[in-house]
């Protein structure tokens, strides 16, 4: 039998555990399958954060180091361009210059040098020292070693900067934005800007010094229009010498976005609206027109308006608000411009008969019990006498809508006020706030454009938490004539006239109606959208169209002006007093033509299949002079552009 082998280390360990009184156990299995999971976790972790570095970011990581040991060069993407509806540009990029600082190179140099080239630099490009030097330090290295110090450089600039002969100055190819017709457009188009530090923070893919979109559609679809900027690696060897150039991200152009506006009625309308405003004095205005059976908006006019190749910080203090985008973000009583839907309201409830008729002196007495002599009276814009709820739209009577909206107090006589013994209860505060809501007063459109707010519409309750009064007679009498708290915007005015000429739909308005790549695709297309549908109305709204019909067809309508257009238009005017009725705004809203077409002869009707049927136009005139009047010129004027250049003739 063959003697177990003898080790002196175990003989010496079983001595030692004696001595220390010890007992010597083996290992358990346990203890082996903690180290072997802890083991396994750890180079799980290990393997894990290699598959991500050299798998999920692996290219950016290569990039990088390539980077280190050569020149990355940002090829800027040229922005989308802007068409019209007929596919008429209205924006151009344009060649130019700009001036780029090699972060890793300048980083390199003395601090003397840095203070030296930043003073020459900023010289040049008009840019003060700490203006770069905070650009440096921002920068975030992971992603860029370059920034733009300057655009649009001239050629004296880009010759001066290249006698520096600094070695991390580098003038590169750039695209400058250009806006066609300055002014015309600013509003719906808006302006770009370099990236501020909310931008940078909300995307990760920009760069400091990117030009992103700060207003209008160029801000609403930057994303579309904005592109990718390519990158373009310089290889260079120990010396620093170049030996090879490779684009390692090809640029991609932005996407092209095809408008509702029609660029020749916009630049029409614009240049009427702005003269009609000098001839008055005045300088605030808007302007919006629109299809009514699509939400396609083909003009939107805000004035003042600025030129948005040229934004200065002027422009922010000065106090007219050009950059200010009346036509959306406005607030405005819309005075007897509501007049309509109180007249649909009202039919709707049975409140009143179109054809009875009521008086209107000029003014309404409410008697007061407590003091007799001295009544309440709301007064008429001028007396009316014996009219119906088509009469009363189209001579545009607050006596007749007081009663409508408010009724008259039953414990008082009507003896006078108008014919028969029954009662005109009016709708009262909260069924005229519910038809408000029915044709989304309060609100937003959804419109494709930043900026657009909210209107506001009358309660009773927060008129008493507000004031610490309550709600009387008297305050639905004025928010029936469109005055007091009710407040909306001109897009949700003439977007509620727009659901009347649709019978009742409310379409969604927007500006794109399709968008395409560089290479002629469609990325995505727009279709016409009804957010609200009051189809069930559509008898009613007719009643009251027949009003509007008659405010521009009677001599008596207050937009009688439009009687010798050449089709039938529906219309409403309206004046609204502002501030303690130290100045009042005039509107115009209306739609047409009413008849298919009506041309003077009959023309080939295949020579005419595309041409818009119908239009609906809001005009609005901030502190006008004279009321609603000084609006329907402007709007007459639109209409016969609209006809002889979309009805009988196509552009």
């Amino acid at each position: 039998m063959k003697k177990p082998d003898l080790f002196l280390e175990e003989s010496i360990l079983d001595d030692l555990s004696k001595s220390f009184n010890s007992l010597e156990m083996p290992l358990s299995l346990r203890a082996f399958n903690l180290v072997t999971f802890f083991v396994f976790i750890v180079g799980a972790i290990i393997f894990a954060r290699i598959f991500i570095l050299n798998v999920g970011s692996g290219d950016f990581y290569k990039n990088r180091a390539l980077a280190n040991m050569s020149d990355v060069t940002f090829v800027p993407a040229e922005r989308g361009l802007f068409f019209d509806r007929f596919g008429k540009p209205i924006v151009s990029n344009i060649s130019s210059f700009r001036a780029v600082l090699k972060i890793s190179n300048f980083l390199k140099k003395s601090d003397d040098d840095k203070k030296n080239e930043m003073e020459q630099i900023a010289g040049i490009v008009n840019l003060q020292p700490d203006q770069i030097n905070g650009w440096i330090k921002n920068v975030d290295l992971e992603k860029q070693n370059m920034i733009v110090l300057s655009r649009d450089l001239s050629i004296e600039q880009v010759a001066k900067l290249k006698n520096l002969n600094f070695d991390d100055i580098d003038i590169e190819q750039d695209f400058s934005r250009q806006y066609d017709n300055s002014g015309v457009f600013s509003h719906v188009l808006g302006y770009v800007g370099t990236a501020s530090a909310n931008d940078l923070k909300s995307n990760d893919n920009l760069l400091i010094n990117d030009l992103v979109g700060k207003a209008g559609l160029e801000l609403f679809y930057d994303k579309q229009l904005r592109g990718k900027n390519g990158e373009v690696i310089d290889y260079k060897n120990a010396k620093n010498e170049s030996f090879d150039q490779k684009i390692s991200v090809p640029e991609t152009k932005g996407d092209n976005l095809y408008l509702t506006i029609d660029a020749d009625l916009q630049t029409y309308f614009y240049k009427r609206l702005k003269a009609q405003l000098a001839s008055l004095g005045r300088i605030g205005g808007a302007g919006i027109i629109m299809d009514p059976q699509t939400g396609e908006i083909l003009s939107l006019i805000s004035l003042p308006s600025f030129d948005n190749n040229k934004i200065s910080s002027s422009m922010l203090i000065d106090p007219s608000r050009p950059l200010f985008n009346r036509a959306v973000s406005g607030l405005y009583s819309p005075g007897s411009t509501i007049k309509p839907l109180v007249a649909v309201a009202a039919l709707k409830e049975q409140v009143i008969d179109p054809l009875k008729q009521i008086f209107s002196p000029g003014y309404l007495d409410i008697p007061n019990p407590y003091n007799p002599d001295k009544p309440s009276r709301f007064l008429d814009w001028k007396p009316q006498g014996w009219i119906n709820m088509y009469s009363a739209i189209a001579r545009s009577s607050d006596v007749y809508f007081y009663i409508l909206g408010g009724g008259f107090p039953s414990q008082f006589s009507h003896s006078g006020i108008w014919n028969g013994s029954e009662n005109i209860n009016g709708l009262g505060i909260q069924k005229l706030r519910s038809y408000w809501q029915k044709f989304g007063l309060d609100q937003k459109t959804g419109i494709d454009i930043p900026g657009e707010k909210t209107g506001f519409l009358p309660d009773v309750e927060e008129k008493e938490k507000r004031s610490g009064t309550p709600w009387r007679l008297g305050d639905t009498y004025n928010v029936s004539i469109g005055q007091g708290d009710l407040i909306i915007t001109p897009i949700e005015l003439i977007n509620y006239i727009s659901s009347l000429a649709a019978g009742g739909k409310t379409y969604q308005p927007f500006f794109v109606k399709k968008v395409e790549d560089e290479n002629g695709a469609v990325v995505n297309e727009t279709s016409p959208k009804v957010i609200i549908d009051n189809s069930n109305l559509a008898d009613f709204i007719k009643e009251a169209e027949k009003g509007m019909i008659d405010t521009s067809k009677k001599t008596y309508g207050t937009a009688y002006m439009l009687n010798d257009l050449p089709f039938t238009v529906a219309s409403k005017t309206g004046s609204a007093q502002v501030e303690q009725n130290t100045k009042e705004n005039a509107f115009y809203v209306g739609y047409g033509p009413l008849e298919k077409f009506n041309y003077p002869s009959k023309p080939d009707s295949s020579q005419y299949e595309s041409a818009p049927k119908q239009i609906a136009v809001m005009v609005l005139i901030e502190n006008s002079l004279e009321g609603s009047l000084n609006a329907v010129p402007v709007a007459r004027d639109v209409f016969q552009w609209y006809y002889n250049n979309r009805i009988i003739k196509q552009p």
